[in-house]
């Protein structure tokens, strides 16, 4: 069966999907993008990814010519035609094509429907090394498509055993490349509220957890922890045993880590279930 996207104003064949070589989003990276799961052909926390991705392209000044009606009545004829039973879903809104290729303009919608890669179990059982990379995102609550540094990074990550990066910047982490990131110390939980794109994987953590302090800490705190993890979208609650050569706690996933993993997988097939009967 051959994929299906929305591309301009109607669905079609991804392979005739095509961009204007001087839009924006192509020669300045200047464009703006989400990203959601399906279970059982069912969007998860949909409504939540819509709203974050119409508040960033108006944060990025780009317009955006559909509704957030308009869109999940898109999402849901395309999950339909491409059959995927669980699968991911972006959406990208490009910068469009400038008078003098810097300004931003009207740019064009395209929504794909893709295979998921998700981490293997053995992660999930032992844990993700992160490297260290003194870094800000930019426009770092705005969810764009410029992610050159750590495209750049995962040249060397494999051959260090590395998932993901860890950035921190004059004393502070903020966050992974794709992912926010939450530390355990004495049973409390912290996770930092500063330079960051405000997750809804993460927003969910916390609404699990309920007692989770909002506070800037630096690399030296978060290898020193007892427990470390990450969240996102496709990792959901991935456990960080280890940053450079640094082993986070006894080295493997800790109680709290696991039992926010546990809660998360039960509220995914509680949202999924609920779709499901409407």
């Amino acid at each position: 069966m051959k994929p299906f996207c929305f591309a301009k104003d109607k669905i079609i064949e991804s392979n005739q999907a095509s961009l204007h070589p001087l839009d924006i989003g192509l020669i300045r990276g200047y464009a703006i993008f989400d990203f959601f799961r399906t279970v059982g052909r069912h969007p998860l926390f949909l409504d939540e990814y819509l709203k974050r991705f119409t508040s960033s392209a108006a944060k990025a000044g780009l317009p955006l010519d559909f509704s957030m009606q308009e869109l999940k009545e898109i999402i849901y004829a395309l999950i339909e035609k491409n059959e995927h039973e669980d699968a991911g879903v972006r959406m990208i809104l490009t910068g469009g094509l400038s008078n003098n290729h810097f300004l931003p303009a009207r740019g064009q919608v395209f929504i794909f429907c893709e295979a998921l890669q998700l981490p293997g179990d053995e992660k999930y059982q032992n844990g993700i090394k992160l490297l260290s990379a003194n870094y800000v995102r930019p426009l770092a609550t705005i969810k764009t498509t410029n992610y050159t540094l750590p495209c750049y990074l995962s040249l060397d990550w494999k051959a260090q055993g590395a998932e993901d990066v860890v950035y921190h910047h004059e004393g502070r982490v903020s966050e992974s490349s794709r992912s926010n990131i939450f530390m355990v110390k004495h049973g409390l939980l912290y996770t930092p509220q500063r330079d960051i794109l405000w997750g809804i994987t993460r927003d969910k953590v916390i609404r699990l957890a309920k007692d989770v302090s909002f506070t800037d800490f630096s690399l030296e705190d978060l290898m020193e922890a007892d427990e470390v993890f990450i969240s996102s979208t496709t990792k959901r609650i991935l456990p960080v045993t280890q940053i450079d050569q640094v082993q986070i706690g006894d080295g493997m996933p800790g109680p709290l880590t696991k039992n926010l993993m546990h809660s998360f997988l039960a509220l995914e097939t509680e949202t999924a279930i609920s779709a499901s009967s409407d």
